[in-house]
């Protein structure tokens, strides 16, 4: 799939990284609100994600009056940068310290560029859920292993998104959801799903409820927490019948139970012969395996990308 040889980087253990881990997750959950403010509604909360940026991740352009901005984490120098369109900008040290703190400083300098902002201050889709303004008990940031996670996922951004390019029909951005802190990329059928039950801690069910809207085949990254190690999954919704007992490739994936979902650990990719070509069989046969089972309309939806006959080697 690669015409140069790429290196997938070694990550580190739940127990090198949890507390930055935690303390990230506020961090991102705080820009991805102030996105979800300022942006129009884009469907299935696509106008709350972030994005994969050379040096870490953005809100993208965000727009209040005639003025426009963007939060960037920069995972490099481990910095935040606020650029506008006006000219100013404001910055600081990513460093060890409270979310309250985080929260207090963003907001401070987006006031100091004359940019006024209200978020709801509860974190979603987390157990514990401390008002940011409140948060002080996550308090880490390890650089060195935010920056080495950040090099994984600009890999599975990488094969995500050559995936996505054999999709026609309506599919997502392969972003960054701040909730559930994954990477992520979805595909529709484009027939509509029965309604979701919701459930997630401390989001609204309505969100969830139109978040599965209509059929979907959906996969991505997760670096952290979930499952004691960094993971690829997919799953479908609804999910069709004998997709549990579907053969999946590469031998190392496995169908979770408790989460309905097919898991293929980090590890596994990372130490496979050709780590592009293991994802991508991943990719491939858990989405095929909805799709077939679930009597997608597959000619309507995929397609060879014009020169790319060699993508999946």
């Amino acid at each position: 799939m690669s015409d140069q040889p790429v290196v997938w980087p070694s990550l580190p253990s739940v127990s090198e990284w949890e507390g930055t881990y935690a303390t990230l997750h506020m961090w991102l959950q705080i820009a991805g609100k102030i996105r979800l403010q300022l942006s129009p509604w884009i469907n299935h909360s696509w106008g709350s994600a972030l994005y994969l940026t050379p040096r870490g991740l953005t809100t993208s352009p965000l727009h209040q009056g005639d003025r426009t901005f963007a939060i960037d984490f920069d995972f490099i120098e481990h910095t935040l940068r606020i650029p506008t369109s006006h000219g100013p900008e404001r910055q600081f040290p990513l460093t060890a310290m409270p979310v309250a703190q985080f929260y207090e400083q963003t907001l401070a300098a987006l006031r100091d560029l004359g940019i006024g902002v209200k978020i709801f201050k509860r974190p979603v889709e987390v157990l514990e859920a401390i008002p940011f303004d409140r948060d002080r008990t996550h308090a880490s940031y390890d650089g060195a292993a935010v920056q080495r996670v950040f090099r994984a996922v600009l890999q599975a951004e990488r094969v995500l998104s050559r995936f996505r390019a054999r999709f026609i029909g309506k599919a997502s951005p392969v972003h960054v959801f701040w909730g559930a802190f994954d990477l992520a990329a979805t595909r529709f059928s484009g027939r509509p799903a029965p309604r979701h039950p919701g459930g997630a801690p401390h989001c609204a069910d309505w969100v969830m409820v139109e978040a599965y809207s209509h059929e979907l085949s959906s996969a991505g990254f997760w670096p952290g927490m979930g499952l004691g190690a960094p993971a690829f999954y997919s799953y479908a919704y609804p999910q069709p019948s004998g997709f549990a007992e579907a053969a999946i490739e590469p031998r190392e994936a496995y169908y979770h139970g408790t989460l309905g979902e097919f898991i293929l650990p980090y590890e596994a990719v990372r130490t496979a012969r050709d780590p592009d070509q293991a994802l991508w069989s991943f990719l491939q046969s858990t989405y095929e395996a909805a799709a077939q089972l679930g009597g997608w309309d597959r000619a309507a939806l995929e397609r060879e990308p014009p020169g790319a006959a060699a993508l999946a080697g």
